[in-house]
């Protein structure tokens, strides 16, 4: 069985309060006819800190785009060599021993992908398998991991190292001033994370089944208009309601396991604002208390995108509580909407 290991998650050092950005957003738009409705919104999110790749005055800037792909790159450069070693330390693995790289980024776009530069520049195998993915948002962290785990199921002699290489800062479009993008400007972070899916493996979460969903007529709720200046970023209020509509499909998956939803030992869910996890605890009748990983990454570092996932697993991890046998759910949700969800077991 596909065994999912302890992840591993690092941040720019930039950080900023949710003071700081209540008093940007001022500062920027002090005419706004709706300012005080986004600052209300910016304040419910309960993100009390960000890491940002660049000090706030230069986030905040736009110096173009082949500037901020520059950025990009650099930044690939600067932290993707120590956040893969640590990655394979925990997964007690070499290099050599990894067969598929799995790199899931929604803020910035290179050809060929960083994944070239890992075999070219840290000494991964030339013949790997490479499974770059750009579209998922914020759902490819738990869509990462059932997709590492399908390919161990079907390679159980095989290791696939993920990585979620997230800069949502660079997506920040300064002319953009609805209340969506203000929302989603005192949400969003930067980070980077790392985690190796055996194919098998005796420590770590038992990947035992995923599933997907897609709820129908709803692309346009999360999605990117790309302009002259980029990524443009669109978030739709009606996407706080999508989980009435997702939790069905997760319930069946339990049930599928022969497992019921008020047994889960723990839960790991892709936090893109408290409301989503207010909603998951109240449609798949839930204690609270299963999502305070969750709740803490939020809190400390915002929406990262693809991270966050591993940001929570990571605290799952660093808590040690859950006993050998206890089940659970991983999921994320994003564009689409397309949610992702797997069970796993601790091992």
């Amino acid at each position: 069985m596909p065994v999912l290991c302890r992840p591993v998650t690092h941040f720019p050092e930039h950080e900023i309060t949710l003071e700081d950005t209540l008093e940007a957003a001022r500062r920027l738009h002090p005419d706004h006819p709706r300012l005080e409705t986004a600052l209300r919104l910016i304040e419910h999110t309960g993100v009390r800190t960000r890491r940002l790749l660049q000090p706030l005055e230069r986030t905040l800037c736009h110096p173009g785009v082949a500037a901020r792909t520059e950025l990009y790159h650099e930044a690939v450069r600067r932290y993707l060599p120590g956040l893969v070693a640590e990655a394979l330390g925990e997964a007690e693995l070499s290099r050599e021993q990894i067969d598929a790289v799995v790199f899931v980024s929604c803020t910035g776009f290179t050809m060929p992908s960083p994944i070239v530069w890992m075999i070219n520049e840290l000494g991964f195998p030339t013949h790997i398998d490479q499974l770059p993915v750009a579209q998922l948002g914020c759902a490819a962290g738990s869509g990462a991991i059932s997709g590492a785990a399908r390919y161990c199921r079907a390679h159980p002699d095989r290791n696939v190292l993920i990585v979620a290489f997230e800069l949502c800062s660079l997506c920040y479009q300064p002319t953009d001033s609805d209340v969506g993008s203000l929302l989603s400007a005192g949400l969003f972070g930067d980070g980077f994370a790392a985690a190796v899916v055996k194919g098998t493996g005796d420590r770590g979460i038992s990947i035992e089944r995923s599933a997907a969903e897609t709820v129908s007529h709803t692309s346009d709720w999360i999605s990117y208009d790309v302009r002259e200046t980029g990524f443009h970023f669109r978030l739709d209020s009606r996407v706080r309601h999508t989980m009435r509509a997702v939790t069905p499909a997760i319930t069946k998956l339990v049930e599928e396991a022969s497992w019921t939803t008020g047994e889960l030992d723990f839960v790991i869910a892709h936090a893109g604002g408290p409301r989503i996890l207010d909603d998951l605890t109240q449609f798949l009748d839930i204690d609270p208390a299963l999502h305070r990983f969750s709740r803490a990454a939020l809190t400390e570092h915002g929406n990262t995108a693809s991270v966050l996932v591993f940001d929570s697993l990571a605290r799952f991890f660093s808590e040690g509580t859950a006993a050998p046998g206890a089940r659970g759910v991983i999921a994320g949700f994003g564009p689409g909407i397309s949610a992702d969800f797997s069970l796993g077991v601790v091992l």
